[in-house]
């Protein structure tokens, strides 16, 4: 088997392991390529060489990592790096392998979210993510027609929670519903307005942090709201 259906094999498999015949109603991989799109194929490897490329240098432990994630076998090592230096090598831009992949499979996400979950992996090969990087897979995931809630929520889930998520200040889940989000606002305020702060018997020297606390508590609820289409009004 030639390295391009093997890396397609391998993408089946790893966007829908628990698949038997992989089949939808439609008749098409609910989470995985089309059987026979080599351009698929292409693409990623496009992806994952331009993205080892994005801080000056193609490391083996980020080739390692591709052929791990996409399931290359060990045979095609040498294959799987002279693909890499050829993609990292050309004049054309990641974008057009993103937005090439994210109009075929805009009906996936799951798929697509899986390739930039690779990206991830790839990128943290080397034990740092840097701010190319960074920068490369949120352009990829807006290529992929992902908006910034669910960039951010893929992004905690390989490096952990951002501190200024505001999934994260307020201590919710990324998926959670709103009346959910709006009662833990609710109890965040109660439990940190300035004035209930100075009234517990709080030093005066902690009014201001906890003015700053409220506001940040606030600025949060308020991004989320802004970022579900929700009117942003007092609650």
């Amino acid at each position: 088997m030639s390295l391009w259906a093997r890396l397609l094999e391998g993408g089946r498999r790893l966007f829908d392991p628990d698949a038997t015949s992989g089949e939808v109603a439609s008749g098409e991989f609910a989470c995985a390529p089309d059987p026979n799109d080599v351009g698929f194929t292409a693409a990623v490897v496009g992806l994952g060489a331009k993205l080892a490329a994005a801080d000056g240098n193609v490391s083996d432990k980020e080739i390692m990592v591709f052929s791990r994630v996409f399931r290359a076998a060990p045979e095609d090592a040498d294959s799987v790096r002279r693909v890499f230096n050829i993609a990292r090598q050309t004049v054309r831009g990641y974008q057009g392998y993103a937005r090439k992949i994210g109009r075929k499979y805009h009906d996936r996400p799951c798929l697509l979210e899986g390739v930039l979950d690779g990206l991830f992996q790839i990128a943290g090969a080397d034990g740092v993510v840097t701010a190319d990087e960074m920068e490369y897979l949120e352009t990829v995931s807006r290529a992929f027609g992902f908006d910034e809630a669910t960039f951010r929520r893929i992004r905690a889930s390989h490096l952990g929670p951002d501190k200024e998520d505001p999934y994260f200040i307020l201590g919710v889940q990324h998926d959670a519903a709103f009346d959910d989000i709006r009662a833990a606002y609710r109890r965040l305020m109660a439990d940190n307005h300035p004035d209930r702060v100075v009234q517990m018997g709080a030093p005066r020297e902690f009014e201001d942090a906890a003015h700053a606390k409220a506001a940040a508590i606030t600025a949060a609820y308020a991004q989320i709201r802004t970022e579900r289409g929700l009117l942003v009004r007092p609650d």
